[in-house]
């Protein structure tokens, strides 16, 4: 099978407004969790929430920014630093033959912004100030459609939706699709932006959000004994990725491998996760047979990690079965404890940072972890980030969903030979 490399990576987070600054964000330990200032906000018992760095709608011209959900818009964002970091032309007329260009972007709720919005408008003011441009834009297609524009994608545009594992999802798409011969090169990532009322009410009615609001900045707390939930966030990261062979033909840098991808699924609850973690040990499994990788290669796991009592300790026994005796060599983090839980587009942006941690050599810090959950049995990066040795690095990154999705993403840095 021929070999996948990044090419390209783009990020608009709360710790940043591109992946080099949100990069040196992960490194620092900074918290991007806030208290909301928003009016509708004070009558909700949950508060607090990680918004983007920089307003989208700021960077993107006004008269287009109306016509996109805020999804699409921190998609756009991010995806053109990618293509361009990939030393390509944003443009429909760039470098790349469009029948052999495939951009997977996911997004696990869509548009809701939009669909809210419109709604509220409908009601209020009844159907003529509803937007013709309404259902454009809450299609949760939407985003993937509009960066597949962008760069004239004609080998296909590709939206996996599986609620906190899409974007995930949506690279083990890519990755299969290249290593099939359909394309030479892909966009892929996720994106999304669900910071309303709606969404923190029907959370929060769930005991899902951390109620710490007091403290915003140290709400996100995985594996910490006094975690009561994770908090919500929003943005975008993208990676570009392509075949060995497409990636030198143009001469382009490479920041690491994806090697592999491994997906399950619970079928045991539609929010929470089998106890057992036999869907999560499957399917790091799976990305480790994948990738053609043994357990003792994984110096790193960038966890789901999302600091709610019952998944932050059935994700902690999952790593453990997945590499057996292997675990005492590889050092945890959930940058989730930073940025909050981008839902769909969490996988993407924790791939990126995972991509970055081999290539730096430095993992990001779980902050928060003043006390630990006992008996955890792994090696968490608490509140400091911790080097890695030199020498052939693999990691893996994780994304668990409701609805019992599990996609594990392996990850080699551009000197390991399979």
């Amino acid at each position: 099978m021929p070999e996948i490399v990044i090419t390209g990576i783009g990020a608009t987070t709360p710790l940043g407004d591109d992946a080099a600054s949100t990069w040196a964000g992960l490194l620092a330990g900074t918290s991007g969790v806030r208290r909301l200032t928003e009016e509708w906000a004070e009558e909700l018992p949950v508060k607090i929430a990680a918004h983007v760095k920089v307003d989208p709608s700021t960077v993107i011209e006004r008269v287009k920014a109306r016509r996109l959900d805020r999804s699409t818009q921190l998609a756009l964002i991010a995806a053109q630093e990618a293509w361009q970091d990939a030393g390509l032309t944003w443009s429909t007329e760039n470098e790349v033959d469009p029948y052999r260009l495939i951009v997977s972007l996911a997004s696990g709720i869509g548009g809701l912004h939009s669909l809210l919005n419109n709604w509220d408008a409908h009601r209020d003011k009844g159907y003529r100030r509803v937007s013709p441009f309404t259902i454009p834009m809450l299609m949760a297609n939407a985003p993937a459609a509009n960066v597949g524009m962008a760069i004239n994608a004609k080998a296909g545009v590709h939206t996996p939706v599986s609620a906190c594992a899409s974007s995930n999802e949506a690279i083990a798409l890519a990755i299969d699709q290249l290593r099939l011969g359909r394309a030479d090169i892909a966009l892929v990532g996720g994106t999304e932006a669900t910071i309303h009322p709606l969404p923190i009410a029907a959370f929060g009615q769930m005991q899902a959000l951390s109620r710490r609001n007091d403290e915003p900045e140290k709400a996100s707390r995985p594996w910490d004994i006094g975690r009561d939930g994770f908090v919500m966030g929003e943005g975008s990261a993208v990676l570009v990725i392509e075949t060995l062979e497409h990636a030198n033909a143009r001469g382009a840098k490479s920041y690491g491998t994806l090697a592999g991808a491994g997906i399950t699924a619970d079928s045991h609850d539609i929010v929470q996760p089998d106890p057992s973690g036999a869907g999560q040990y499957g399917a790091m499994q799976k990305a480790l047979v994948d990738a053609g990788l043994a357990a003792s290669d994984i110096r790193h796991v960038n966890a789901h990690g999302t600091s709610t009592p019952q998944g932050d300790v059935t994700e902690a026994g999952s790593i453990r079965h997945a590499l057996g005796d292997a675990v005492d060599q590889c050092v945890v983090t959930s940058t989730k404890s930073m940025t909050g839980h981008l839902l769909g587009g969490a996988g993407a942006l924790e791939t990126l940072a995972t991509v970055l941690a081999l290539r730096e050599r430095m993992i990001p810090p779980t902050i928060n972890l003043d006390n630990p959950e006992p008996d955890l049995g792994i090696d968490i990066a608490a509140n400091v980030a911790r080097p890695l040795p030199e020498g052939d690095l693999a990691a893996i990154n994780n994304s668990f969903g409701f609805g019992g999705a599990n996609v594990a993403i392996a990850v080699t840095n551009a000197n390991i030979t399979r």
